[in-house]
């Protein structure tokens, strides 16, 4: 079940926010923690024995490590954890690619080359594993207690509106909210348009874009012009932005009409000025959880220049290989590390002399380079998609006409989706919504205004979903 389809937005959403709502407090979080299964039960069938399965060993650890933190067994407690969840993960995202690999050396070394069939990937497995990790991390450091309430703790890892493609909700930021919270009016008002406003980027700005990219990255190579290759990156470029922002935005809004409070995800990363601020503001999540949980304990940048070096491309190949078991990933991940250390060796004091078009187009150059591989599934592939980006295959090609890949609706998404990946609509909205209420009798005018608006953009959202059947979520494949 997705946050965009019919199912979920007239039948499953209303019926659960009427029976939460009707509950007494005491059993808010049960029905919470049984609706959150059933929505993932609903797509993911008896795989949610998989993610169960992590909420009983995590409660276990939890309780077991805070008994003996602080005794010599601990660390190799919180180790054990830690390996339990990253084995849990490993065995559904990464077998089949492991085992390719070693078939590979094997098969050059005269052996036989393993046979493993296709594992199926659970939806959310790195979300809800990367939260259980934050439990157990968390209980360890002392920074919050056990929980002892197993709905409490199940809640927080199975929690719906984040559950299948995040934000990666850290324990310490909600601890107190899954124990005591409350819904008011304007909470709810609130999570309503935040949820709009993610539900309008998925359905008018990514879905007509990313239809647009998936028809360009599958033509085939003696197809693709520069024109038409750019056309296709730039389409993508804009969709996993406002696919991705979209479900955060909509897992927010949903958050906070339940009465919890998830820290921001995006913070309109297109306008970085080098790639150290493109991750303060992309994924920022995802950012945090590796900085606080893997980059700090490495050392972080309180050791030797090297050390640092080494620290960041290790998180981002790592950060990488998070993202799916491919040599694409993990190449995504090192030209990543690989900038952000350059920038430290000097690049990024050059940057801070130069015209702010130079660094936004050095940054957005990176980026979208990057995404190639993102996008692509094999390294061959993606290496013909960048040789037809600059032309540099050095062969004759029948070029198919950029104008049949585009359309009334894609040039619409490319200019909102270009406007909206800055703050300057929201910049001049605010400046004039300042203005217009100091002036008598406006509030109540604005208000109103404001309703229609969210109103008119729900309803022409909702006309794109009965309009198509292109309707996926890039991130519920990682």
């Amino acid at each position: 079940m997705v946050f965009s389809s019919p199912t979920f937005l007239f039948l499953f959403l209303p019926v659960l926010l009427i029976v939460y709502l009707l509950s007494p407090g005491r059993l808010k979080n049960v029905v919470l923690l049984l609706a959150s299964l059933f929505f993932y039960a609903w797509g993911e069938g008896y795989f949610v024995i998989v993610m169960l399965a992590s909420i009983v060993a995590n409660f276990i650890f939890g309780i077991v490590i805070e008994s003996r933190r602080s005794s010599p067994f601990g660390k190799w407690l919180v180790a054990a954890a830690v390996a339990t969840n990253l084995c849990l993960l490993i065995s559904y995202k990464y077998a089949n690619f492991v085992a390719d690999n070693v078939s590979i050396v094997l098969v050059w070394a005269g052996l036989p080359e393993i046979v493993l069939a296709p594992v199926h990937l659970p939806i959310g497995i790195s979300f809800f594993t990367f939260q259980a990790m934050s439990y157990i991390i968390d209980v360890y450091r002392g920074t919050n207690p056990a929980q002892r309430n197993p709905v409490d703790l199940a809640l927080y890892i199975s929690l719906f509106p984040q559950l299948v493609a995040g934000p990666i909700v850290r324990y310490h930021d909600i601890a107190k909210q899954i124990g005591n919270r409350e819904i008011t009016a304007e909470d709810f008002s609130t999570g309503s348009r935040r949820f709009i406003a993610g539900f309008a980027k998925k359905m008018i700005i990514a879905n007509p874009l990313g239809e647009i990219a998936d028809t360009i990255f599958a033509l085939p190579a003696s197809d693709i012009s520069p024109e038409i290759a750019w056309l296709g990156i730039i389409c993508y470029t804009l969709q996993i932005y406002f696919d991705f922002s979209g479900y955060s935005d909509m897992a927010i809004g949903l958050g906070r009409m339940f009465g919890f409070k998830f820290l921001e995800n995006f913070n309109y990363p297109y306008i970085a000025l080098s790639i150290q601020e493109f991750w303060r503001r992309w994924h920022i999540s995802l950012s945090n959880w590796f900085r606080d949980y893997l980059y700090i304990p490495l050392g972080g940048n309180r050791v030797s220049n090297f050390r640092v070096y080494f620290n960041l491309v290790t998180v981002f190949v790592l950060c990488g290989l998070w993202h799916g078991a491919s040599w694409n990933f993990l190449i995504w991940g090192l030209i990543h590390g690989a900038f952000l250390v350059i920038e430290k060796l000097g690049l990024g004091r050059l940057l801070d002399y130069a015209p702010r078009f130079v660094r936004h187009f050095y940054v957005l150059l990176v980026v979208i380079l990057a995404w190639v591989f993102f996008r692509v599934e094999t390294l061959p592939d993606a290496v013909t998609f960048l040789q037809a980006m600059f032309d540099l295959s050095g062969n004759e090609k029948m070029h198919s006409d950029i104008g049949v890949h585009y359309n009334d609706s894609v040039i619409f998404a490319v200019i909102i989706g270009c406007l909206l990946s800055t703050p300057v609509l929201r910049y001049l909205s605010d400046k004039l919504l300042v203005k217009l209420r100091r002036i008598s009798g406006m509030k109540l005018i604005l208000d109103a205004s404001t309703i229609a608006c969210y109103v008119s953009v729900f309803y022409l959202a909702i006309t794109y979903l009965a309009a198509g059947t292109y309707n996926p979520f890039i991130y519920f494949r990682f």
